[in-house]
């Protein structure tokens, strides 16, 4: 899944609920699930097993405390971020967060919490009415304006999203609203602006904390997709320097090796990355690789388990089975990598439906029509996609390939040449079997 949204779970730690009702609730069996071997030796797994443990059997002992209830979801919510398995914390969290709603309704803590979990799940409308009811009831809290910020960016409400991260920065100044001001900013093509923002976000930061090497690690990614590939590395060898094996930094340098045509590095890299997290880009990425080294069939088991991954999270959402995901973009982006047109196409479309005015859904959807030959409906798309002046090269390349296949020759060129005076780097192995295709219907 998205992991900038994953990024606010790890702030909800910080929440310190003093609120305390009573509930006539059987006391509940909560299990910590052990980490991958590679991130279970720290000093911080051993405190969170200390921690969590300690809380289950407060809650055992307390069945009726609210506190401890919310303090449990948020430390499972992180636990799920760290780890990647947000089916498992998230549905632990979810029970608990719902308990206290249930007795009290307008608990701002809870709300911030369920807020947290559908953005996290991709349920972005919710998000955004859960949040308005929170800040309702506490309208000078930093948090919750940034779960709305992240909802109204998804849901296409830019001038929105920019008002609510104005709001949340000026109430507090730190690291999750500069984060989201630098997020902000390269959306309208403010590269310079959002690295900006993001070292300072970085500056206030701890280092070695999760959330901290996450600004660390995507202010790397923001040179990457710039082009400046050597200071993308500092940046994740840094990360992993402060917080070893963690997942996205290996990730980062997985993209770099790529980069440069070092692909058995890149597997490696990638490779480690999947086994310490549970996130169905990492394998995504390896089918990739495997395709560009001829391992057909490493290529295929790595797409089956990237689906597999997703198709875990997409579920209807209940008390038993915790909070379903909206995955459809993510199941878009793997089956157009399998040249699977018509399902790429079709989870697009209900992606689309759920999120008409998102650039990124549209540049999904454009890019599903282009490859089912469907060249008008493309541009269509990809104008959408390009409406808030965003200047990320692989929007600006599909674009160019979508210009000229609906004859507008000069203005693909034009498109195609930016994107990579953007990214020189700019990896457009994804691209390559279509460019034969474009070259033909542009005939």
């Amino acid at each position: 899944m998205k992991k900038r949204y994953f990024f606010l779970i790890s702030f909800v730690i910080l929440f310190i609920s003093a609120i305390f009702i009573t509930q006539k609730k059987e006391p509940v069996n909560l299990t910590l699930k052990p980490r991958t071997s590679k991130i279970s030796s720290s000093s911080e797994w051993l405190n969170t097993q200390k921690a969590i443990a300690g809380m289950e059997d407060r809650l055992r002992k307390n069945p009726n405390e609210t506190e401890i209830k919310l303090k449990l979801a948020r430390a499972y919510m992180q636990e799920g971020r760290v780890t990647g398995d947000h089916n498992y914390y998230d549905a632990l969290a979810f029970k608990l967060t719902n308990e206290v709603l249930k007795a009290d309704a307008e608990n701002f803590e809870a709300l911030c919490c369920k807020a947290t979990l559908q953005a996290s799940a991709h349920q972005f409308a919710d998000a955004l009415q859960t949040s308005e009811e929170a800040i309702k009831i506490n309208p000078y809290n930093s948090f919750i304006y940034g779960v709305k910020c992240d909802a109204l960016v998804e849901l296409g409400k830019y001038d929105e999203a920019i008002k609510a991260g104005d709001k949340m920065v000026s109430v507090r100044p730190d690291i999750r609203s500069y984060s989201r001001i630098s997020y902000l900013r390269e959306i309208i093509g403010d590269y310079h602006g959002a690295i900006e923002a993001m070292k300072m976000a970085l500056e206030a930061g701890y280092p070695g904390l999760e959330q901290t090497e996450w600004v660390r690690t995507y202010l790397g990614r923001l040179y990457e997709i710039t082009g400046r590939l050597q200071i993308a590395e500092i940046y994740y060898q840094q990360a992993l320097a402060n917080r070893e094996n963690y997942a996205p930094a290996l990730a980062g340098l997985g993209r770099i090796e790529k980069a440069g045509k070092n692909y058995s590095k890149a597997i490696q890299l990638y490779t480690n990355a999947a086994n310490i997290v549970q996130d169905y880009s990492c394998h995504h990425e390896l089918a990739l690789l495997y395709r560009l080294t001829n391992e057909k069939e490493k290529s295929g088991k790595e797409f089956q388990t990237a689906l597999d991954l997703l198709m875990k999270h997409k579920h209807p959402t209940s008390e038993e089975n915790g909070i379903g995901h909206n995955i459809d973009r993510e199941l878009a982006l793997v089956y157009t990598s399998m040249n699977e047109n018509d399902k790429a196409l079709n989870s697009a479309i209900a992606e689309y439906q759920r999120r008409p005015d998102n650039i990124d859904v549209n540049e999904t959807l454009a890019w599903a029509y282009y490859n089912s030959s469907d060249y008008m409906n493309a541009r269509i798309h990809i104008l959408k996609a390009l409406r808030t002046k965003s200047k990320n090269a692989g929007l600006w390349y599909k674009a160019g390939l979508i210009f000229k296949a609906t004859h507008y020759e000069d203005l693909g060129n034009k498109y195609l040449a930016t994107a990579l005076k953007i990214n020189p780097s700019l990896d457009i192995s994804a691209f390559a079997d279509n460019t034969n295709k474009n070259s033909l219907a542009s005939r």
